[in-house]
């Protein structure tokens, strides 16, 4: 069996499936990426035996079919040092032997029978899908994937939460201390239905629906899901259990609405952040009259920061005390100019939204208080 292919073109697709492979797998095969040859075209296939990830690429003078397994790390290590070129591969399929003919030399190693590499368990009964344009899939889960929790004791809280109705698309997540919801109008289901994506799936489509094309396929049951991407396909075992009721938790009587620049505000929150107590990370923010002061100190080192931004601001004065961090990671997880600060007293949750409107899309972010000192 042999085939010629761009050492270029295999290097990235062999890169990006390799990225589902775990670093401990039960069965040694799942350290190895999958080729099966047949119809003129190599299917890739890397899989630690709840994600699965699939990639077709065409080959040329392709002779004979079968299947092979070759250890990741060793194949990429390898192919990654080869400049762009074709690369010739045969296989022994009675002795698993592989020698990889480039310009100026060979490379010999052995592979395993690709007969033993565990097939993924495909969707069943019951399938639902959606078509979700590929940037707006990667909007949604880039927002979310930072208010993801690890939580073994609520493990629905570990994913992004698709939620389908006949009027939008909305992606969620949550760890108890922030809240993303993102609604995109321009999507909508025929019928509700609800699925939670885990993180581990999320982060490796947020590295490829970038380069991707067109509309991204997403097919699910009540277990599994595939979303079919332009040249990629990813399978992946779903979050099982009910997802919280996200929007009861959301406040809506907000009175007070700060409007500043949001990377102003993210430069001044980094600034002044150093000064955090280490244990806490709390900065203090307190708005008045068009002005809103971000503040922080450790008093155990005696260090502390001050520091006045100009904002939209009208209402009565208040302070409230965020964790920096994740305030940075909200505001980071936005693209606005101008986010708007909504607040009702130091003991409830801030809510920060873009000040441009958007016809297509709804985004809102919450974040719990800390207790201030004084």
């Amino acid at each position: 069996m042999r085939f010629n292919v761009s050492s270029t073109t295999f290097c990235n697709r062999l890169q990006t499936i390799s990225r589902v492979q775990s670093s401990k797998n039960a069965l040694a095969i799942l350290d190895c990426i999958l080729f099966d040859l047949s119809g003129g075209k190599l299917t890739m296939i890397a899989s630690d035996s709840e994600t699965t990830m699939t990639t077709v690429l065409e080959v040329t003078d392709a002779e004979g079919e079968g299947k092979f397994a070759i250890e990741s790390k060793q194949l990429i290590n390898f192919v990654k040092e080869i400049s762009e070129q074709p690369i010739t591969f045969y296989i022994d399929q009675n002795t698993h032997a592989i020698e990889i003919n480039y310009q100026n030399g060979k490379y010999n190693l052995v592979g395993q029978n690709g007969y033993d590499y565990p097939v993924p368990t495909g969707i069943g009964g019951n399938t639902r899908s959606i078509s979700v344009d590929s940037q707006v899939m990667l909007g949604g889960i880039s927002r979310c994937l930072f208010a993801t929790a690890d939580d073994e004791l609520r493990p629905q809280m570990n994913g992004v939460y698709f939620d389908m109705t006949p009027e939008s698309l909305t992606f969620v997540a949550s760890d108890g201390h922030k809240l993303v919801r993102n609604r995109v109008f321009s999507v909508r289901a025929d019928e509700p239905s609800a699925f939670i994506l885990p993180k581990k799936p999320a982060l490796i489509l947020k590295n490829v629906l970038p380069k991707a094309d067109g509309d991204a396929v997403v097919s699910f049951d009540d277990r599994n899901a595939k979303i079919e991407l332009s040249d990629y396909v990813l399978s992946c075992r779903l979050i099982e259990g009910r997802y919280p009721n996200y929007n009861s938790v959301i406040p809506t009587d907000n009175p007070f609405r700060v409007t500043v620049d949001r990377l102003a505000f993210i430069s001044a929150l980094r600034r002044v952040g150093v000064s955090a107590s280490q244990s806490t990370s709390l900065i203090k923010l307190h708005v008045d009259t068009n002005t809103l002061t971000v503040s922080a100190q450790d008093i155990d080192f005696s260090t502390s920061a001050e520091e006045h931004i100009m904002c939209e601001y009208d209402g009565t004065s208040m302070s409230i005390g965020f964790n920096g961090p994740f305030l940075i990671d909200v505001l980071n997880s936005m693209t606005s100019n101008d986010v708007v600060l909504e607040l009702a007293d130091p003991s409830r949750a801030g809510v920060i939204t873009p000040a441009e409107s958007n016809e297509t899309e709804d985004i809102i972010m919450l974040l719990m208080p800390m207790m201030l000192n004084d």
